[in-house]
């Protein structure tokens, strides 16, 4: 049993390995969109208005995100914009595999981009999962107080 904190009665977070995961991939990721941001020019699609500042800003994004994930009173809000904002980089993702854009150092293969493609709902999944936004697959299934035994 989990309290509201997402602990279980034994006082352990059951689900702090799966942020740490999202908090050192977000970490990185928004620090190579800082570091690199004119790599990530190519990929963006044509009607997203500043793409230079798009990417600066969901560099921005990714870290305060990461870095929310620590702080118990914001985790569950940052858990639900990062599975939002897995949501939101798919026309990117499809551009760059549809349009063939190489930016190195990521593979132009479909060997890449079609796992990557089909890996964004897991990111989307793995975001609401580490805040205990969903519970899916791994719900405990409970059994009302009046059912009837079979």
């Amino acid at each position: 049993m989990r309290d509201s904190g997402g602990r279980d009665s034994g006082g352990r977070d059951d689900r702090r390995w799966p942020r740490y995961g999202l908090i050192g991939l977000y970490g990185v990721i928004g620090i190579v969109h800082l570091a690199a941001t004119d790599r990530f020019l190519p990929i963006m699609p044509d009607w997203v208005p500043a793409p230079r500042l798009v990417v600066i800003v969901t560099g921005l994004c990714e870290i305060a995100g990461a870095l929310a994930l620590f702080v118990p009173r914001l985790r569950r809000l940052a858990g639900l914009m990062l599975a939002l904002y897995a949501v939101c980089v798919v026309p990117a993702n499809i551009k760059q595999a549809v349009e063939g854009i190489a930016v190195p150092p990521i593979p132009d293969t479909w060997w890449y981009h079609g796992p990557r493609l089909a890996l964004q709902p897991v990111m989307v999944w793995w975001a609401l999962y580490a805040v205990h936004a969903i519970d899916w697959p791994f719900a405990v299934r409970r059994k009302s107080p009046g059912a009837a035994k079979r």
